[in-house]
Parts: C-alpha cells; structure tokens; sequence
C-alpha cells in the first residue's frame, strides 16, 4: 500500500521521470517531479490505463511528500482520480486513513500507466518537449468527436 503522505514512483520508470524534468541541469519540459507524475496520471486517466507499480524507487525520485502536490494544487487531481475511480464521494473523507492511501493508490497507478504510455511515444526521442507536444497534439486531432455537444441533435427538422 501507498507510503502515508507520499507518491512513490515505479523503479522502472524513475529514468523517465529524471529525464522529463529541468531541474539539475535537465532539458525535460517539466520543473518538477511531481508536475511530471499530475501529467502522467492525467494521460493514464485519459486512456483508462491504470497500472500497479511493481518494484519502487528508493531514490531518484524517491517517494515524493504529498506536500508538494498540495502546495502546487494537485491535490485536487488526486481527489478527482479517486471519485472517480471509486464512484464514491466518501473517499474525500479525512476520518479513515485508508481513504488517504486509495486516494494515493489510485493516483500513483494512473500515473504509471501515463507513464507506459510516455516511454512508447518517447522511445528514441531526443527532444522530449517537442516530442510530447506532437504527441499530445495529435490526440488532440485524432479523438473521436463523438463526445463533443451537438446542437443538432436537438433541432428538429
């Protein structure tokens, strides 16, 4: 089960996430190891691909304090996966500690399906910035409309 008060990260994915931050001389597009995790668990959601993290870093990154995903908002992401994971709002609720550390399942699970999904479109890439904005650039163009609000539907001939 998740750490109390931290997001572990998959030991085999800790490359990735070094890789796609700029801190310590990085070039990756994000400034944080946690910016990387929102990211790649919001794409995880997305494609409804929720993986169970195996081995976990130690170190580089090692489990990232929750603080930090607070601080920046992300808790709230956090709490959205959870819902809707769970179909229960009660999940929100600070009386049980097991809430907090489903919450933290929950998000640490997208978050590595996001980023499965990251090490395919990044295989061999140089620039992951670019890379990521074509990608996600052309999920944009690709998706199926049949989501999208039409009017028409609702005009009568």
């Amino acid at each position: 089960m998740a750490e109390t008060g931290r997001i572990r990260v998959a030991r085999d994915k800790a490359d990735l996430v070094k890789a796609l931050t700029s801190s310590d001389g990085g070039t990756g597009p994000f400034q944080t190891f946690a910016d990387v995790i929102v990211f790649a668990a919001a794409l995880g959601a997305k494609h409804k691909k929720r993986v169970p993290l195996g081995e976990i870093s130690k170190r580089e990154p090692s489990p990232i304090p929750q603080e930090q995903f607070i601080v920046r908002g992300y808790d709230t992401v956090i709490n959205l996966l959870a819902i809707n994971e769970t179909q229960d709002i009660k999940i929100l609720s600070f009386n049980e500690q097991n809430n907090l550390d489903i919450r933290n399942s929950v998000f640490e699970e997208y978050a590595n399906g996001g980023l499965e999904i990251l090490q395919l479109e990044l295989r061999g890439s140089v620039d992951y910035s670019e890379r990521i904005l074509l990608f996600l650039s052309s999920e944009r163009f690709s998706d199926n409309h049949e989501d999208e609000f039409d009017l028409r539907k609702f005009i009568s001939s």
